[in-house]
């Protein structure tokens, strides 16, 4: 059976594993990608060996594919022929449809953590906390989620509303002077970060407008070959196969959970008389990763369905064009609350 990368989610078999054990190049029998690297299935069962090491045998769980999409997200194909493709790259078809659990390699105390010191910065000790927490694992855990640069937009968007009824100049819609500068969702009060959207309605949204007024949205382009964190979404970013062994693969497994919570720090609605506290953790951790040497972080907007930067260094964005719109109308989305 031949494969491509095209038939993986996971960037590592996508960028690295499959071009490097391809000889061909065409159009994929599996997925019907077109002048794709191509490889035969059964070369990728090394690398996957490894990985389905990390789970153990027991009636009680799940098959291995399940645990591949759950636990990793490896797969772009439909279920079944996922199934299939797996069985070809074990070469065991007994194997795959055996019931499975993680195994001991996978346990990892590291969520409880980061809930202990968030709490503790939130409420008990803001600057000499006195919680334990991994501050080393935690940076060797960022270094899996650079962002690709060819998956950044080549545009961002920054909003602004008018209040004076007439447009910003271009030089007015950078990040605001260190001595007004307010708390966000990033940023501590008085150091100044640059947000960015990924699109003109989420820039707008984030600023969140009323009917009827008018904003301003200016275009900025970003430096070359920046170094940006992505909390959208770590299991679609952290590739188990360039790890090198079981218990690498294990541990990582188990902070996966611990990397998403990270995320929502960003991302998770805040109610505006909680912000002073409840944007604090989240202050934490984009001080660690630029004390980490990173330039900003990529986060999914609570508002829109696009995404946010914040740039640390607003100098690193060159601003364009300013155009002006005007809010018609807002829209709602709600649950009730059990």
């Amino acid at each position: 059976m031949i494969c491509c990368g095209e038939c993986f989610k996971d960037r590592g078999l996508r960028k690295e594993i499959v071009p490097q054990l391809s000889e061909a190049k065409g159009r994929c029998p599996t997925c019907g990608a077109e002048e794709q690297h191509l490889v035969e299935a059964r070369k990728l069962g090394d690398y996957f060996e490894l990985l389905c090491g990390i789970y153990r045998p027991d009636g009680s769980g799940k098959v291995l594919v399940d645990w591949l999409v759950s636990d990793w997200e490896i797969f772009k194909l439909e279920r079944a022929q996922a199934n299939s493709l797996l069985v070809e790259i074990l070469d065991d078809g007994e194997r795959v449809r055996e019931a499975l659990v993680p195994s001991d390699l996978c346990k990892t105390d590291r969520l409880d953590g980061w809930q202990s010191l968030r709490d503790e910065l939130r409420h008990k000790n803001r600057f000499f906390p006195q919680t334990e927490f991994n501050h080393d694992r935690l940076e060797e855990l960022l270094s899996n989620l650079m962002v690709d640069a060819d998956d950044l937009p080549t545009t961002w968007s920054r909003a602004r509303i008018e209040d004076k009824n007439q447009p910003f100049l271009a030089v007015e819609m950078g990040a605001p002077p260190k001595e007004i500068t307010s708390h966000g969702r990033a940023n501590p009060a008085g150091i100044p970060y640059l947000y960015l959207g990924s699109t003109t309605i989420t820039a707008i949204a984030e600023v969140r407008p009323h009917p009827g007024e008018r904003v301003c949205v200016a275009e900025y382009s970003l430096e070359e070959n920046l170094q940006i964190v992505d909390l959208r979404n770590p299991r679609m970013l952290v590739s188990p196969f360039l790890l090198g062994d079981e218990a690498a693969i294990g541990l990582m497994r188990g902070d996966i959970e611990f990397l998403e919570r990270l995320g929502q720090e960003l991302t998770t609605p805040v109610l505006p008389n909680a912000a002073a506290i409840d944007y604090i953790p989240s202050q934490y951790l984009c001080e660690f990763i630029k004390k980490c040497g990173y330039h900003g972080v990529l986060y999914s907007s609570s508002v829109s369905t696009g995404m946010n930067l914040a740039l640390f260094d607003h100098a690193l964005a060159a601003v364009g064009k300013v155009l002006e719109f005007k809010v018609d109308k807002l829209s709602f989305e709600y649950s009730e609350v059990v």
